[in-house]
């Protein structure tokens, strides 16, 4: 989709341009959701701990445990 694709030269620009190349993004993906507690917290060690391969700690305070099934393709990606 060429949206989709206009997004993501917008994202890896703007982080080149304000953070700096150091930063420079290599890959985006657009998801339809994050993970997240009922109180609204994104659950970035849960997210980490996948992205690594590791045995993710899902807490019982998940508000939609579909939402993290969705996700574990993108962070398992090499």
């Amino acid at each position: 989709d060429g949206a989709l694709e206009a997004l993501r030269d917008e994202l890896v620009q703007r982080v080149r341009s304000e953070v700096g190349a150091v930063a420079a993004l290599r890959q985006v993906d657009v998801v339809a959701a994050l993970p997240k507690t009922r109180s609204g917290k994104i659950l970035r060690k849960t997210m980490r701990q996948i992205a690594d391969g590791d045995a993710a700690t899902v807490p019982s305070t998940i508000e939609d445990p579909a939402v993290l099934e969705d996700l574990r393709p993108v962070l398992r990606r090499p």
